[in-house]
């Protein structure tokens, strides 16, 4: 019996070899790479190609910077072409010649001073050259970032398999400070955040340098995002303390190399809560030479230091006006210890005070464009992208075009507070460049809210665009594998404004997935229908802030002033429903919001006849019956826009479905559930929202339309105490 067990063993044990042999490997992929891949070539003639063309290289210079773009260049190569790529001391024929004319005596012979005199200190050139005789490759800047920069353009042509023949490159940022804005708490904790905890793991700090410091950086100059603010808009003043500056400056350490400054949140009341002043009056003499003290302090542990970013007299947060100031008395007073670093302040523009106004929407606009002109130069007032709160869709702000003499920065929101958290497959490319493509009219048509942002309307002397982290310490780095995406496209819309959202998810998917066509086209179209569907089954039609209190996960439209204690969180401010209609009357019979556009704007919108459906309740309030284009009265219009919300996230899964075995198991898998738990929630939104408009349209749903499953008391009684990033 012992001698039939192990034969039988050994029969086992040889039937497994032989599967194991026979079967493909199922390889799993975490996300950690990102869209930094570099995989070997799967198209034999492209590689073939370009292991001809490249097949050595020559970093001229030892610099921080330039031994990290010679490092990521061979790491690069080899990956991709699966060969040894040598570095050669001098070019050869099919070498990779990157550097400066500082650096290399070379790139300064190579009559290259008309094209790196257009591109400026960050930009880069990229040509294929005869040198000494020999075909190269050359990557050329003005400074050394610019050649990291270059350097990971030339990867990203391998990894998308483009041509490298003949190649003729020069592109430079037209937008000056591409930030991160993380709201990481020092506890690691991250308001909004839906992946994990802060990266920062301040403990530790400053003697442990984790690698993913290094990783993160990596990601970020692949995009060229050139700063990050490490804390919170909801300040802790004691990251200002000296323990903390050394941390701080372990980080800027980390990130120097990479051309990434590193900024802070300054809480104005600092001055008070840990240098022992009585006031934090940004007139008093003592606060002002307080900061001036701080900030003399920072830049001598942190000579590259970024600057402050300051959230001040809104949602309870400290400001200039508890004294009896203005915002630029208070920006300015940061910007004057800051002028002699060459720091820079960024001042949020989302204000509102503890009285409720007659329309929140208005209150922006109201206090800041009689500033304009009044703040110092190195002061940057930055506006989010629409005047509520980053919700699923809002027309873009007034503020853009109404300031011609102060610097405006754009403020997206990368982690999907509004938008399904981590879980909803939700591109947020089209709704960047639906912002940035709206046309303010300051001067003219064609005065789009890019021509703001990137300084050319009112020739601005600093440009800069924010984007809120959707970084933590998920493995995946962003909660799920096509949150990645949304990192991606705002770092290339920071780069260039005027980028389409299409061709950058086309892109971004070749990187991180495959370039099979029969792969990228089909999740492209999800992709690109991804936004419009979360508004169809969350905010249709103009509506907006109708999510749960606090943790703002999912729909909650009854919200009143005795849930959360003031009227303007509340979600029945906002879509106002009663029995007569819906939407917020901001028309010049309303509350006037939209006389606060140019007037080809404020036309367009204060016209039934004019303004698109798409911002239609945020102007207007509508009777129930209102007969809209397609037909359809508004109460039938809402539902089939519901529906269709629910429709788009099925078709989805449809299309994910076919796709199976074309990339690896383990990415298939959680975007697969994901799409499960997004159509699970595109229900519920529906659901909970048209049972509670019922109940003042007291019209019925189509016969060819589900009705909701569940009483509205059901959907109200639902709770989430322990939401993430509350």
């Amino acid at each position: 019996m012992v001698m039939s067990s192990l034969r039988s063993w050994g029969h086992l044990c040889l039937l497994l070899a032989v599967v194991a042999v026979a079967a493909p490997p199922v390889h799993g992929e975490d996300g950690y790479r990102l869209w930094l891949r570099y995989d070997r070539i799967s198209d034999a003639e492209k590689l073939q190609v370009y292991r001809k063309a490249f097949s050595s290289l020559h970093v001229a210079g030892s610099t921080a910077t330039l031994n990290v773009a010679r490092r990521e260049l061979r790491r690069g190569l080899e990956g991709l072409l699966d060969t040894d790529v040598p570095s050669v001391q001098a070019p050869q024929s099919h070498t990779i010649l990157v550097g400066t004319p500082a650096q290399s005596d070379r790139i300064a012979e190579l009559g290259l001073d008309g094209a790196l005199n257009r591109i400026g200190p960050e930009g880069f050139v990229l040509r294929s050259m005869t040198v000494d005789g020999h075909p190269q490759t050359v990557i050329a800047a003005n400074q050394e970032i610019g050649a990291l920069y270059g350097v990971f353009r030339l990867l990203k042509r391998l990894q998308t398999h483009a041509s490298v023949q003949d190649l003729d490159v020069a592109d430079a940022p037209n937008v000056e400070h591409r930030v991160l804005n993380h709201w990481d708490n020092l506890d690691r904790t991250v308001e909004r955040g839906y992946a994990g905890f802060s990266i920062w793991d301040w403990w530790k700090l400053p003697e442990y340098k984790k690698q993913r410091y290094t990783d993160y950086a990596r990601a970020n100059a692949s995009l060229g995002i050139n700063g990050t603010v490490l804390t919170n808009v909801n300040a802790d003043a004691t990251v200002l303390r000296p323990r903390y500056i050394e941390k701080v400056a372990a980080l800027a350490e980390v990130f120097r190399p990479y051309g990434i400054q590193v900024y802070l949140t300054a809480r104005f009341s600092a001055p008070q809560e840990i240098g022992g002043l009585e006031t934090s009056d940004p007139l008093n003499p003592k606060v002002r030479q307080w900061w001036q003290d701080k900030v003399d302090e920072i830049y001598e542990k942190i000579p590259d230091f970024g600057g402050f970013l300051v959230k001040a007299n809104s949602e309870g947060q400290p400001g200039p006006q508890d004294f009896g100031r203005s915002h630029a008395e208070g920006a300015n007073m940061l910007a004057e210890a800051l002028a002699p670093h060459d720091g820079m302040v960024m001042w949020r523009a989302f204000v509102y005070s503890n009285e409720v106004p007659e329309d929140r929407a208005k209150q922006a606009y109201n206090e800041f464009t009689p500033l304009d002109g009044e703040f110092r130069d190195n002061v940057m007032v930055q506006v989010k992208n629409g005047p509520i709160d980053f919700q699923p869709r809002e027309p873009f702000h007034p503020l853009f075009g109404a300031m011609p003499e102060t610097p405006l920065m754009m403020e997206f929101q990368i982690t999907k507070e509004y938008l399904g958290f981590e879980t909803h497959l939700v591109y947020l490319g089209p709704l960047f460049e639906e912002v940035l493509g709206a046309d303010t009219y300051a001067k003219g048509e064609g005065s789009t809210v890019a021509t703001v942002v990137d300084g050319s309307l009112h020739d601005y002397e600093f440009t800069g665009m924010a984007g809120v982290s959707n970084i933590g310490t998920s493995r995946d780095w962003s909660g799920s594998h096509f949150n990645q995406a949304n990192w991606y496209v705002f770092g290339k819309l920071a780069w260039d404004p005027h980028a389409g959202a299409e061709p950058i998810a086309r892109e971004w998917i070749r990187r991180t997935f495959t370039n099979d066509t029969t792969f990228i086209q089909p999740v492209t179209e999800m992709m690109m229908a991804s936004r419009q569907a979360a508004v169809n089954y969350m905010t249709p039609l103009g509506l907006h802030h109708m999510m749960g209190a606090d943790h703002h996960y999912g729909p909650a439209p009854w919200i009143d002033v005795e849930d959360v204690g003031r009227e303007d969180w509340t979600s029945v401010y906002y879509h106002r429903a009663d029995s007569a209609g819906i939407g917020f009357d901001r028309s010049t019979s309303g509350s006037n919001a939209v006389s606060q556009y140019y007037p080809p704007v404020k036309e367009k919108f204060d016209n039934l006849d004019s303004i698109p459906d798409k911002y239609l309740l945020w102007f207007h309030h509508l009777p129930w019956d209102y007969q809209m284009d397609s037909g359809r009265t508004l109460w039938n219009e809402l539902v089939y826009r519901y529906n269709a919300g629910v429709d788009t996230v099925q078709w989805m899964q449809e299309e994910w479905a076919r796709l199976e075995g074309m990339i690896d198991d383990q990415r298939y898998s959680q975007t697969e559930t994901m799409l499960e738990i997004q159509e699970q929630e595109a229900k519920w939104w529906r659901n909970a929202c048209l049972q509670y408009f019922q109940t003042f349209s007291q019209r019925p749903i189509p016969d060819r339309y589900p009705k909701p499953p569940h009483s509205l008391e059901h959907y109200k009684s639902l709770e989430f105490p322990y939401a993430p990033g509350i």
